[in-house]
């Protein structure tokens, strides 16, 4: 049986399989490996097949065997069926077929952001690099980590859960994440004045306000 690893994705003529019949039909409505409206009891497990060699850099680059991936809608479609499993690893799955695949931070980057409304009425929405809009809530909370060493933050949002406590996130970008703290507020967070920004009724944490501003 034809696997996620065994053909050429990297331009259009070379789809690979599983994600291979997927790919093959990119523009249609309902890829052939989806069995909309199948009973369940129809449904079988997905065979396991194992490491793939795909690896999805920090600016969202997919690569297969070592080569970028180089059509969009591949990219798309192949991000449309990435999980995430309770360890931490990331899984390309249709109901056929799964294999693990490596991620070297989140698999997507939020490039974009639009916002309504103001204070605790404001909207946010992100569109990621493979073209989902995410809107920051109760559902999708932003994040943000601070690395060990510089202390230099780097923001996330949530884009689905996952099988255990770890989700699916974008990375936001440099000029997103500018484009955050522009419209962020001081809020007291228990005994802690941080800056943030609302969204969908929910606040946000950028980082702690300095002591001078307090």
């Amino acid at each position: 049986m034809a696997g996620i690893g065994d053909r050429d994705v990297s331009d259009a003529s070379s789809p690979a399989p599983c994600v291979g019949a997927l790919a093959g039909r990119a523009n249609s409505a309902v890829p052939p490996h989806f069995s909309v409206g199948m009973p369940a009891a129809r449904r079988r497990s997905p065979v396991e097949c194992g490491d793939l060699p795909f690896l999805i850099r920090r600016d969202g680059t997919w690569l297969y065997r070592g080569s970028p991936i180089e059509r969009k809608e591949l990219t798309c479609l192949f991000a449309s069926v990435l999980r995430r499993e309770a360890d931490g690893s990331f899984w390309l799955q249709t109901p056929a077929e799964r294999g693990r695949i490596d991620v070297e931070d989140a698999p997507f980057v939020a490039v974009e952001l639009d916002w309504t409304g103001d204070g605790r009425d404001q909207v946010l929405s992100f569109r990621t690099n493979v073209d989902q809009v995410v809107t920051a809530g109760p559902d999708h909370p932003i994040r943000v980590s601070h690395d060990i060493l510089t202390c230099e933050p780097t923001p996330y949002i949530l884009v689905r859960p996952g099988a255990g406590p770890l989700g699916v996130e974008a990375r936001i970008n440099r000029a997103v994440y500018y484009e955050l703290v522009a419209l962020a507020v001081p809020e007291w967070v228990g005994c802690r004045r941080m800056l943030g920004v609302w969204s969908c009724g929910k606040f946000f944490s950028l980082g702690e306000m300095p002591p001078r501003d307090e």
